[in-house]
């Protein structure tokens, strides 16, 4: 869809994107009648390789999906191995109607907002009321709630609901990747094992090796557990499987930024701008890099841009070049604390984000503080406080050491 309205060409795209053949198409629906004109075309000389027009009834799309995916494998010669081809006859909901309030419910999950995923987690439920049998639906859940709890709500509220989703999913389809890398997940971010986590995502690429999500989890994983090398060739493959992904290629250079390797990561974060400069998970981690590197003023000026495209704040954004200007980075740390501290009385904020302005400002005690919440809010970013840069001057303080025993990353 990121190309849908685009000028470029087939083998622009398929350059981009790294692939040798595209699948192209449209779809047209009046009432319950479906039109769907789809072509598999070569990237190198932009020739159709196979083309196809389907008249079906709306109820019929299950069985239009299976036949476009084995033709475009038959014109592609390549031989479906048996699991495929089951997978492929394999219907993904019981009826029209629960799948369609899924795909709803994806679209919304997408936004990644607050709003958008509790609007998700409204859809998958009416999904799984009209199919209770409908496994997608329950990691849609799973995954919803996963997102809300390190994002935007107190994780011991939503995570024991997603890991009851999630489980529910494989008890209906124990062979469900999604399943198995949502639970993955959720082992990461909440019960912090990451020895159960590596076993789930193990499973889930062993079932789809494909899926870009699953590989962006287990770099997380491999990366708290200690493997940051393994964890770079996780995310690379991530990207490489899914190249147009803004938060795959700003994980890239997060995953350069844990190991210290800044210039790297101000690079990747750079590129991903470049795709989309209004992304603002991008000007804040490229914010972080700049000010590890003591780049201050463009560091002001990411943060200027995080706040602007969010929420439009420009008036904070020019309070924040203010506070700049007359206490320097103490200046940024106060002004951001306020923020937080207003933002607290309105949503959950992160408990983590608090304790490393604090560390930054050299106020340990209050650092400690806000740390010791995380912990007993199961704050899943946690899980990174032994690589985070910005928490470096607390390492040496026995209160640190006790902290990650306590989360399991100590000796």
């Amino acid at each position: 869809m990121r190309y849908k309205g685009a000028t470029k060409t087939v083998s622009d795209i398929g350059r981009e994107l790294k692939v040798g053949a595209l699948i192209e198409g449209s779809v047209r629906k009046a009432v319950n009648k479906l039109r769907i004109s789809a072509q598999l075309v070569d990237v190198q000389t932009e020739e159709h390789v196979w083309s196809q027009d389907y008249d079906r009834e709306l109820e019929n799309v299950f069985d239009i999906q299976r036949d476009v995916a084995q033709q475009v494998a038959a014109a592609l010669k390549v031989e479906l191995l048996a699991e495929e081809q089951e997978a492929l006859d394999k219907k993904p909901a019981g009826n029209l109607e629960a799948y369609t309030l899924y795909l709803k419910g994806r679209y919304f999950w997408n936004k990644f907002s607050e709003e958008g995923l509790q609007t998700s987690i409204e859809y998958f439920g009416r999904a799984i009321e009209k199919d209770p049998t409908f496994a997608l639906a329950y990691v849609g859940l799973a995954e919803s709630y996963g997102v809300l709890g390190v994002n935007y709500m107190p994780p011991l509220e939503v995570f024991p609901k997603a890991k009851t989703a999630a489980e529910s999913a494989l008890g209906i389809d124990s062979g469900l990747a999604e399943a198995h890398a949502a639970l993955g997940g959720i082992k990461v971010f909440f019960d912090w094992d990451w020895v159960a986590a590596e076993r789930e995502l193990k499973s889930a690429i062993e079932i789809n090796p494909n899926d870009a999500s699953t590989h962006q989890l287990y770099a997380y994983c491999l990366e708290v557990m200690g493997r940051p090398g393994d964890a770079l060739a996780e995310i690379r493959l991530a990207q490489e499987l899914d190249p147009l992904s803004l938060v795959i290629n700003c994980d890239v250079g997060i995953r350069y930024y844990f190991a210290r390797q800044y210039d790297q990561a101000i690079d990747q974060y750079l590129k991903t701008l470049e795709m989309d400069p209004n992304f603002p998970i991008g000007h804040i981690w490229l914010a972080r890099a700049y000010e590890q590197k003591g780049m201050y003023e463009e560091a002001v000026a990411e943060y200027q841009k995080k706040l602007t495209i969010l929420s439009g704040d420009t008036q904070g954004a020019a309070a924040l070049g203010r506070a700049y200007r007359v206490s320097g980075l103490r200046g940024i740390l106060r002004q951001q604390l306020e923020e937080l501290e207003r933002l607290s009385k309105e949503r959950y904020v992160s408990p983590l984000d608090i304790a490393s302005i604090y560390t930054r400002l050299g106020e340990k005690d209050q650092a400690f503080e806000w740390l010791e919440k995380a912990y007993e809010q199961r704050f899943g970013l946690l899980a990174w406080l032994k690589l985070d840069p910005s928490l470096d001057s607390l390492r040496s303080d026995p209160k640190f050491d006790a902290l990650l025993k306590k989360i399991g990353l100590g000796k």
